[in-house]
């Protein structure tokens, strides 16, 4: 199945109040692996960037004033999506500001049925612990020390393998009951797409040949004193 792990950055917290989206980074995953495809674009608001907002991200008005407005954007951003579910942590707040930015440019809002919040998986997974992104991280050995400021598409790679462990961890995608007569696997990178091929050898023989059950028989023949001959045994 196919997935899109995104993140946004925006200039505030409320679309509703005027706030817009300035950054957007998304992650294919295709059966809970990354396929190395993604997009990223960042957005001139077409407003300025408050200095709180600046903080967190880095994204400044003169940074962002020749980016493309979201309008711009939008076909391609959707083309990408496509009609996968949207994995985002926190995901009420990512779908708010991308339904809003949708809506402004004229363009049919995504359903929420797409959604798969995060952080509603790690509230039930780890009940009473810290529910932040950098908090997960941590808890589930996931290297965030290249993280300084806030970016999107950085924060969508994090939350992709996050996501990986909360949805069955680092063994996923093996298929050990799928697998199970598969001799092996092999992986291969063809431009942005994984191709799996699956080598299958068939079934080995478990019953012993007359040879083997007659070395067998002469193997036990020399035991002294066997259990299984002794008087009242059950074996």
């Amino acid at each position: 199945m196919r997935e899109i792990i995104f993140d946004t950055e925006t200039t505030g917290f409320d679309p509703a109040t005027g706030d817009r989206m300035v950054e957007i980074g998304c992650i294919e995953m295709v059966s809970r692996v990354m396929t190395g495809k993604h997009y990223h674009a960042y957005f001139n608001p077409q407003r300025p960037m408050p200095a709180a907002a600046e903080q967190v991200h880095g994204l400044s008005d003169r940074f962002l004033s020749d980016k493309p407005t979201f309008g711009d954007k939008a076909d391609e951003l959707l083309a990408f999506l496509g009609d996968s579910p949207l994995v985002a942590h926190n995901a009420s707040f990512d779908f708010g500001f991308l339904n809003h930015e949708l809506q402004h440019c004229g363009r049919p809002p995504v359903s929420m049925d797409r959604m798969v919040d995060t952080v509603a998986l790690a509230r039930v997974k780890n009940p009473g612990a810290k529910l932040s992104l950098d908090a997960l991280c941590t808890r589930y050995g996931i290297d965030r020390s290249h993280r300084v400021k806030h970016g999107a598409l950085l924060d969508a790679e994090l939350l992709a393998q996050l996501y990986i462990e909360l949805t069955g961890g680092r063994q996923i995608g093996l298929g050990l009951a799928d697998d199970a007569n598969s001799d092996k696997m092999i992986g291969q990178m063809d431009g942005n797409s994984v191709q799996t091929t699956k080598i299958f050898r068939p079934a080995r023989a478990h019953s012993a040949s007359a040879e083997e059950l007659a070395r067998h028989a002469e193997f036990v023949a020399k035991i002294k004193d066997a259990l299984w001959l002794q008087p009242g045994s059950a074996l």
